[in-house]
């Protein structure tokens, strides 16, 4: 294999390790030189789909193919960003083989202006007069949408005067259609204060950031207090405004133009490494991404380790940001930079996306790490497995127990096997109880047990290192009787999985152990639980099917499937029937057939 096809596979494998997410994928060359970027609804697909030899019957694309070197990618929430921010990218490196912008477009803003009684349009103008912009919108539709419930809510003015308090008194202006046709209050002549006015511009502004819930929260409160005060039409006309924007919930994207030459770093941590990503903000716009791993050689702390890596990414870089966004404090000062410390806002927002990015690559090196060794990942968990459980071996081979009645008939239990931290559905296997009468579960489990190890040994087949039991303390150690009749106690480790709390209990041990609810050895543990209730539960609902038509009640001579079917419908059980008066059966069965079952029953005690 030539050095091109190696690092062609190499890159197939990190492709199989890319996200199902929306976000922008970046191509680089052999001197490391952006040559593409794209977007995806689905990453994986969309970057998989280059290599694929039925796309690469464009002769441009095998060109482009043949010089990827490297790939990128950023994750993002919607589609409308991966947009957004393609654009932004492509702007700013003007990659060889994307298309060339032949104008310098520009998505749309929605317009707050920065005068009385605010006007409210949409631009592709950015004017530092003081005026609020929200934006930009990937999508002219979304944007007209946003306006057209603004104006179906609220009734602002569209003209262009001039208005202040000197002019309005003066009378100097007269009402336009929109007042008669009731799209405007009318400020111009008096009729609307400016601060009933603007007291909607906030609610407007509310609307436009997404922030729907507080508003309806606020407006369902105004609206009670006028209804309180017999303001009947006030009440009705909020109301109205509740109607519309319960049934308005999409969240537009906004980005703010404020938040300009900012970089934002964020930290995630795992066991053996710890990640940063780099985010660059330019006038609210996202123009650069980038995470590095890390490693520990002694005992660094979490902000030693930031700093190293802010170090590293300045000098690679070279940034000169005004403010810098972090998750926490670091001792680094930056005489040029403030650093911020967001809890809420846009900020913030900018700070989770980063953590998202970071959180990303993180799982896209383990899967790839994971596809060049398939044995890696269920060695990992298992080995957490067996450091959670204090066992002194490997649990490569786990089976895991789980018993199922209904209503103390057809009683069952079954058995699932996992090699490896993997399903081994050839090793499952049903049991019908053979030896308790009715619901036991505690007995039910020790016949099992004792069932499955026994021909074990007889057969002289392997053991397993694990055996999981589904129930509390009581299941536990009717299982563990089980294994000291076969004097196999302490050669197998056992536990119990109670389902309330997710708690795991030891043989004679009352105090049960909680596990990390995000630990990977927990939730193997719950699949192999939840396999054998599945396994299990088929197993009995077949069983119940076939044992409606086939039950003790069909032994008596004179009664078939079908009235043994209409009876254990109607009255649950075959010990539920067998307490009836004779009365109550005739009355879902007739008189002879009535005392056919109640004379079957009775002769028998």
């Amino acid at each position: 294999m030539n050095p091109r096809q190696q690092l062609i596979e190499q890159l197939k494998l990190q492709i199989r390790s890319l996200p199902q997410s929306p976000g922008v994928y970046q191509f680089f060359d052999v001197e490391n030189r952006i040559i593409y970027i794209g977007k995806a609804k689905n990453l994986k697909k969309r970057v998989a789909s280059y290599f694929n030899k039925e796309s690469s019957t464009s002769g441009k694309l095998r060109v482009l193919v043949s010089k990827i070197h490297r790939i990128e990618f950023m994750v993002v929430d919607t589609e409308l960003d991966a947009l957004l921010l393609e654009n932004n990218l492509i702007k700013k490196y003007q990659p060889r083989y994307n298309i060339l912008l032949k104008d310098d477009k520009t998505f749309p803003w929605i317009c707050i202006k920065n005068e009385p009684f605010p006007r409210i349009f949409p631009t592709r103008n950015l004017i530092n007069d003081g005026s609020e912009y929200f934006g930009p919108y990937a999508s002219g539709t979304m944007m007209k949408t946003v306006l057209d419930l603004v104006r179906q809510l609220y009734p602002i003015r569209s003209c262009k005067l001039p208005l202040n308090e000197q002019k309005i008194a003066s009378g100097k202006f007269k009402v336009c259609l929109d007042y008669h046709i009731g799209k405007c209050l009318g400020p111009c002549i008096g009729e609307q204060s400016e601060t009933e006015y603007l007291e909607g511009i906030q609610e407007i502004r509310n609307i436009i950031k997404g922030d729907i819930v507080s508003l309806i929260s606020n407006l369902k409160g105004r609206m009670m207090n006028y209804a309180r005060e017999m303001e009947f039409e006030k009440a009705q006309h909020l109301k109205e405004r509740l109607d519309v924007l319960t049934s308005y919930r999409s969240k537009s994207l906004v980005v703010n133009p404020k938040i300009h030459n900012v970089d934002v770093f964020s930290f995630v941590i795992e066991q053996e490494s710890s990640f940063v990503n780099f985010l660059k903000v330019i006038n609210g716009a996202i123009v650069q991404t980038h995470t590095i791993e890390l490693k520990k050689r002694l005992d660094e702390t979490n902000v030693e380790l930031l700093e190293i890596a802010i170090a590293e990414l300045y000098s690679r870089f070279g940034s000169h940001a005004k403010e810098i966004i972090l998750p926490f404090k670091i001792e680094l000062s930056f005489p040029d930079a403030k650093i911020t410390i967001p809890k809420k806002g846009d900020k913030k927002q900018l700070l989770d996306l980063s953590t998202r990015n970071g959180r990303f690559y993180q799982l896209e090196r383990q899967k790839r790490k994971d596809l060049v060794d398939p044995n890696r990942h269920s060695n990992r968990i298992l080995q957490q497995l067996k450091e959670d459980l204090r066992m002194n071996i490997l649990p490569e081979h786990i089976e895991c127990f789980d018993n199922s009645n209904f209503q103390g008939d057809y009683p069952v239990a079954a058995m699932v096997l996992f090699k490896n931290a993997k399903p081994y559905k050839k090793g499952y296997r049903h049991y019908n109880i053979k030896t308790v009468i009715g619901s036991d579960d505690f007995h039910s489990m020790e016949e099992i047990i004792y069932r499955r190890y026994k021909r074990l040994l007889d057969e002289k087949e392997a053991l397993p290192q694990l055996i999981v039991v589904d129930g509390g303390k009581g299941q536990l150690s009717a299982a563990v009787r089980s294994l000291e009749k076969l004097n196999l106690r302490g050669k197998i480790s056992i536990i119990g999985i109670a389902k309330k709390l997710e708690e795991i209990y030891f043989p004679n041990d009352s105090l049960p152990l909680y596990i990390n609810k995000k630990s990977e050895s927990l939730k193997l543990i719950q699949q192999l639980r939840d396999e054998a209730h599945r396994f299990g539960i088929t197993h009995h609902r077949n069983k119940r099917n076939k044992g409606t038509l086939k039950t003790e009640l069909t032994e008596i001579n004179g009664i078939g499937k079908q009235t043994a079917n209409l009876l254990l419908q109607e009255f649950g059980s075959v010990i539920k029937i067998k307490d009836l008066e004779l009365e109550f059966l005739t009355a879902k069965i007739g008189q002879a057939k009535a005392e056919l079952v109640f004379n079957y029953f009775h002769k028998k005690q």
